[in-house]
């Protein structure tokens, strides 16, 4: 599969994929100033955000064409706060089902420690019309 390419919020982001295959999504997130909040660190949205990226892009490798996902779900436990710099995500399928998918996300911060873990279900569903799908 042809990844799509970065638009978007993705783009806006930094978000930029590693590795991805039917199993496993490896993405990075330079974290700079547009993520962080009031008090100078990471925002958590930021870190949802990227979660739901990864998990939402793998969840592709997974349904047939003409459909797309869209996150009905969504729970993040935060573990520690996460300064500037290169975050990785590493995103893998719990449940591979014809109409949900269930993906889990570890997120580690600059330091190689795990910040947070994003757990996301995807309902499949099919295409919007001008939408675009593989």
């Amino acid at each position: 599969m042809v990844l799509p390419p970065r638009t978007g919020m993705p783009l806006h982001f930094g978000i930029s994929i590693i590795s991805a295959d039917k199993d496993k999504i490896v993405g990075e997130m330079q974290a700079d100033e547009r993520h962080l909040n009031a008090f100078g660190i990471l925002h958590g949205g930021a870190l949802m955000a990227f979660g739901d990226e990864l998990g939402g892009l793998g969840s592709r490798f997974h349904i047939p064409p003409d459909t797309r996902t869209a996150t009905i779900e969504s729970k993040t436990n935060f573990f520690r706060s996460c300064s500037q710099g290169r975050v990785i995500g590493e995103s893998v399928p719990l449940h591979v089902g014809r109409r949900m998918l269930v993906w889990q996300t570890s997120i580690y911060g600059p330091d190689g420690k795990r910040v947070a873990l994003v757990t996301q279900t995807q309902l499949v569903l099919p295409a919007a019309q001008g939408t675009p799908t593989e």
